[in-house]
């Protein structure tokens, strides 16, 4: 059985499509579809009751708050009973029907399988933040730098069963899949334009959402950070060096200025200054986990049997 998972956010105009898309591709196949309301403030709840009462293996988890794409993912994922999980967008520009490709993959023998997109119809804005998220995954994560990480993924059960077992706050699922399995690729696939709306990607939830790959599975920026006060002290003493040497040799030449004094100290406490930052980011996320803030809270489900109360 498949089990398709989509995060659910002002969607009320294209997930119902996006749900019959999946009925038309596998109607030979037994699959399940997870729909995750991630507190949405149209339609969309609406939207998604009606197909649970439409289709009885179209099931709801719907959160009382936003929490966000990857937190919708963790809750929609623990809720899955198949054998491969596909996870895609509720924008109808990810095709159900092109998920035949990453379940062929699967089939081939690779774990996890992402969708690539040869011709991405999203924004300029959004194709930079992909881009971006895909370079800090090379760096901060390790992730291979021929392969393309998408929101269209494929994976196979122990994977999910895996990733379900990270409880603590600002889940990121990309992360999560990395520590879990070398065995992954990707596939071309079509990438449809949106067919109206927006993004539901703001420049803060980017951010947000590279923090949480840069602070929750990866302590190199710690390391960077280290490294780069170390230059900065090794060059500060070899300055200091040069100009006590010329002080004694010419003390004409070195002449005392405001201008350069007050550059280096701004350059140098805006360095220090980010520093304290990034590892109070660290202490914060670490206090927030110890105080174990919930990854998601749900307020409705429908159609889900064995439901705990």
């Amino acid at each position: 059985m498949i089990s398709f998972v989509i995060p659910c956010y002002r969607s009320e105009s294209s997930i119902g499509k996006v749900v019959d898309d999946i009925f038309s591709a596998f109607a030979a196949q037994a699959f399940e579809v997870i729909l995750v309301n991630d507190c949405s403030p149209d339609g969309t709840l609406s939207v998604i009751r009606g197909l649970c009462e439409k289709y009885e293996n179209v099931r709801m988890v719907s959160f009382s708050k936003n929490f966000g794409q990857h937190s919708a993912l963790m809750a929609g994922l623990r809720e899955t009973r198949g054998d491969m999980v596909v996870c895609l967008d509720d924008d109808g520009q990810t095709p159900p029907e092109e998920a035949g490709k990453l379940i062929a993959k699967i089939e081939d023998g690779f774990d996890v399988v992402y969708a690539r997109y040869e011709d991405k119809q999203h924004s300029v804005f959004r194709n930079f933040g992909s881009w971006l998220n895909n370079r800090m995954s090379e760096i901060m994560l390790g992730k291979p730098k021929n392969l393309f990480m998408s929101s269209y993924v494929a994976m196979k059960r122990f994977v999910v069963n895996e990733i379900v077992r990270y409880e603590n706050p600002y889940p990121y699922l990309g992360g999560l899949v990395l520590r879990t399995t070398s065995s992954i690729t990707d596939v071309p696939v079509e990438h449809k334009k949106r067919a109206d709306g927006a993004s539901g990607y703001s420049l803060s939830k980017l951010i947000s959402l590279w923090m949480n790959g840069f602070t929750s599975f990866s302590i190199k920026p710690l390391r960077v950070a280290t490294v780069t006060g170390i230059v900065f002290s090794i060059l500060g003493f070899i300055i200091g060096i040069v100009l006590i040497i010329q002080k004694l040799l010419d003390p004409e030449s070195i002449l005392m200025g405001w201008t350069s004094n007050m550059a280096m100290l701004l350059f140098i406490g805006g360095l220090v200054l980010l520093v304290v930052g990034l590892v109070g980011e660290y202490m914060g996320r670490t206090f927030i986990s110890l105080n174990k803030q919930p990854q998601y809270v749900i307020k409705e489900k429908m159609n889900i049997k064995d439901e705990k109360k």
